[in-house]
């Protein structure tokens, strides 16, 4: 595939997005096969798109070995029926174009970019990191923009000057403040992408004209936020506020710990692969596993599991 043909596809990408979790064995290695397994259920699950170690993948913690493996595996398994973006930001912008390099040359159809963190960089340092990113890759660029993760927010003003970088395609948007969600949807051109970053201001976002979301929920409930996604988009908003008022219970306990600990914990209960957590995350709190059991018991979907777990 060209890169105009790449490009095209990633801006014509709507609906849900899964931040995969990455998969652990009893001795902390990646789970490659369950990767594969987690894979197979998203993509015959309707899911638009997967994301690969993102902050959902615990990415911090993964050797560039791993990162390779995980990256070659994702885009093995996918076969190219649906996008791979893989997550290659970190707080060093030499260490970022190498990474996006690096997924780039894997195959990775795409690149979700988060904000430099720690470092709080000011608005036109962030301008300067993507422009350098953009510069010396041509794989397409999904901004990421959580000023909770990152201690800096991505202002409006400077998310426009970005979009006219080349290959800076879309943003997701995560930084809680719905007044900057509007400005970023009215202000951006018609071929930005914005996907919400947090599952439960999808709705909101998509009603206001957001393109999808990169959802840490459907790691459990793919169809369920698929369909949600596709109502909104075929602009059926009763529809979807009831599949969403459905979806909120799971929407919020699945970040009632850091993420991705209470949703890793979840697929654990579930009997789907995903394995403990690498330091410096740990198991979830036992009031918080307690109530998280309670919630996915009372979904339909997982009431025959937890019953037997």
């Amino acid at each position: 595939m060209s890169t105009e043909e790449i490009m095209h596809k990633i801006q014509n990408l709507r609906g849900c997005v899964t931040a995969l979790i990455t998969p652990f064995d009893n001795k902390l290695e990646v789970d490659y096969d369950g990767l594969r397994s987690n894979i197979k259920f998203q993509i015959s699950s309707g899911v638009c798109g997967i994301v690969p170690l993102g902050t959902t993948g615990e990415s911090p913690t993964v050797t560039e070995g791993e990162f390779k493996q995980i990256i070659s595996t994702s885009v093995n398994a996918t076969k190219e029926r649906i996008p791979v973006i893989a997550g290659t930001g970190s707080n060093s912008t030499e260490k970022t174009v190498h990474t996006t390099k690096m997924a780039e040359e894997l195959g990775a159809d795409a690149a979700l970019i988060v904000t430099p963190y720690y470092n709080k960089p000011t608005q036109e340092g962030i301008y300067r990191h993507f422009e350098k990113i953009s510069s010396n890759t041509s794989i397409p660029i999904i901004i990421y923009n959580i000023a909770g993760r990152t201690g800096v927010n991505i202002e409006t003003k400077t998310m426009v000057r970005l979009s006219t970088l080349p290959n800076i395609v879309g943003v997701k948007e995560a930084s809680g403040n719905i007044n900057q969600m509007v400005e970023v949807i009215d202000m951006m051109p018609d071929d930005f992408l914005v996907m919400s970053g947090d599952d439960s201001m999808t709705f909101p976002l998509m009603s206001l004209g957001g393109h999808g979301v990169i959802s840490v929920a459907s790691n459990i409930l793919p169809k369920k936020v698929s369909e949600m996604t596709k109502l909104l988009l075929e602009g059926k908003i009763q529809e979807a506020r009831k599949l969403n008022a459905y979806l909120m219970p799971i929407f919020k306990d699945l970040f009632i710990e850091t993420n991705p600990i209470p949703v890793k914990t979840a697929m654990r209960m579930l009997g789907m692969p995903s394995g403990s957590f690498r330091l410096p995350l740990c198991d979830i709190g036992p009031q918080n596993l307690e109530r998280l059991k309670a919630t996915l018991a009372s979904y339909e979907e997982f009431k025959a599991i937890m019953v037997n777990s």
